[in-house]
């Protein structure tokens, strides 16, 4: 991703994110909003920019509030989603993109899922890749949602997310990058099976220094130029502020929204789910239900791989992205 093309866009909060943006060549096709999770940056999309832009597609991925070069508040409140999906229309309304598909990952799919509640008539269709569409989620309870877990799934699979909450896990997440990448990144799922899905278990493995076997598709530079890029921020205490809005009543509070806004649970748009099988955490078949239950437009497709689709099969889902997208170019002209 070119560095020249990136740019720092004050959005009305206040808040500044470091944005790649590449207008359309080809202005029969819409902008594509990619937006990431954690512990990411635009530069996980390298991919999905170079194939999309050269097939004329605008390009519009920022760097999440609390990630890599944005702004990085030490207030939970900035990063409530309705917050930041209201920061995400004013990038792209400061880019000039018109006619716009959200394309997110991870923690990105929840924010994509806000951009569809709050500005529907914004987006021409929506996209969620390993996390699925996310309706409404007035009242969460995290605890609640792992016993719930316990029962369905026989097992947690966000326990992580209570370490991550707490203040003290910054100094251990930022006192052992290295070992949280490989974890992140790693080729092995039984790690997250054991490592990150049941509670307790992320503080002492990250403590102790251990690392998992990294996939192949994270080279040594990928690795490298990760590491500096979270150095170079501080550390990612910022983006843990994403677990301590799902930790704490602010995820429920805010998604409490305006009514009829709260009761919207169905998104009428175009919807595509790259659901990844060998994803530990994020099981596609609950958000498979979901998206078929709530999204009446919805396409599903199942890819062979753990949660980083986007990275471990790049061709596969850049290929399927673009044959959905070509059945909904037109919608919104």
């Amino acid at each position: 991703m070119d560095a020249h093309a990136f740019k720092d866009i004050l959005t009305t909060s206040g808040n500044i994110y470091h944005t790649f943006v590449s207008p359309a060549t080809d202005t029969s096709k819409p902008t594509l909003l990619f937006v990431h999770g954690f512990p990411s940056t635009a530069h996980d999309w390298r991919y999905q920019v170079a194939f999309f832009a050269k097939a004329g597609y605008g390009i519009v991925a920022p760097d999440l509030l609390g990630h890599g070069g944005s702004s990085k508040p030490s207030s939970v409140d900035h990063y409530a989603p309705s917050k930041i999906a209201a920061d995400l229309v004013d990038i792209l309304n400061h880019s000039k993109a018109v006619r716009v598909i959200a394309i997110g990952h991870d923690w990105g799919s929840i924010l994509v899922s806000r951009l569809g509640m709050y500005y529907p008539t914004r987006f021409i269709g929506f996209a969620f890749l390993a996390s699925g569409y996310c309706p409404p989620l007035a009242g969460f309870d995290l605890k609640v949602v792992l016993d719930h877990q316990k029962k369905l799934a026989g097992s947690e699979l966000f326990g992580y997310w209570l370490f991550l909450a707490e203040d003290s896990a910054k100094g251990v997440v930022d006192a052992n990058l290295e070992s949280l990448l490989t974890l992140w990144y790693t080729s092995d799922p039984d790690f997250w099976r054991k490592v990150l899905a049941p509670t307790g278990q992320l503080e002492p493995w990250l403590k102790a220094g251990k690392q998992a076997p990294l996939a192949p598709f994270v080279s040594a530079e990928d690795k490298a130029r990760m590491l500096a890029d979270w150095r170079k921020a501080g550390g990612l205490g910022a983006a843990l502020k994403w677990f301590k809005v799902m930790a704490s009543d602010l995820m429920g509070k805010d998604d409490e929204g305006p009514s009829p806004v709260k009761d919207k649970l169905k998104l009428e748009h175009p919807v595509f789910f790259a659901g990844c099988q060998g994803d530990a955490v994020c099981l596609a078949k609950p958000s498979e239900e979901i998206l078929r239950q709530l999204c009446p437009n919805g396409t599903v497709q199942t890819f062979d791989t753990g949660h980083w689709v986007q990275l471990e099969a790049p061709e596969k889902i850049n290929k399927a992205l673009l044959a959905w997208m070509g059945t909904i170019t037109s919608v919104g002209k």
